[in-house]
């Protein structure tokens, strides 16, 4: 299982309760899509998570963007991901920053708004944010691969689903 966030923006920790913190702690793996603010919310993402593949954001601190690349393409279980915090032209600019890494999925942010959208040949996850939500509900990811491809749940911190698909 590979548990996803984004937007934490925080200045003293990872922000993780519930079921969220739970994902964090026991997935195979954990990607973030940047905007931790703070390098103490990076460090405690990495004291928390078995293995963290992260990004930075435009709201993440120049120590922060010292440490982190602005894209990265991660294979966790069979899938490749493509991450990023944001893509100028939107689903669009997603979907081509996706197929010019061969991902299965790209995993996005910034709009703290959580959701999936299906294209032609790769699936956009944007987890939204389990911390600062903005008018929006909070939110994570699970990606989790099968034996048919890929189930992803976009879920609450406290484990209510709010979106599934699968790839």
């Amino acid at each position: 299982m590979i548990a996803v966030f984004s937007d934490t923006h925080s200045s003293g920790g990872h922000e993780l309760e519930g079921e969220a913190l739970v994902a964090a702690r026991e997935a195979d793996a954990v990607v973030h899509a940047g905007d931790f603010t703070s390098v103490a919310a990076l460090e405690a993402f990495q004291r928390t998570c078995p293995v963290l593949f992260a990004v930075h954001g435009n709201a993440d601190s120049s120590a922060v963007r010292e440490r982190l690349p602005t894209d990265r393409v991660v294979e966790e279980g069979g899938v490749r991901i493509a991450v990023t915090h944001r893509r100028n032209g939107g689903e669009t600019g997603l979907a081509m920053f996706g197929r010019s890494r061969d991902a299965d999925v790209v995993v996005s942010g910034h709009t703290h708004r959580p959701g999936l959208t299906k294209t032609e040949d790769v699936l956009l996850v944007n987890p939204g944010s389990h911390a600062q939500p903005r008018g929006n509900r909070p939110g994570f990811a699970l990606l989790e691969p099968t034996a048919d491809g890929l189930a992803v749940r976009v879920l609450e911190p406290d484990g209510t689903l709010l979106e599934r698909a699968t790839a």
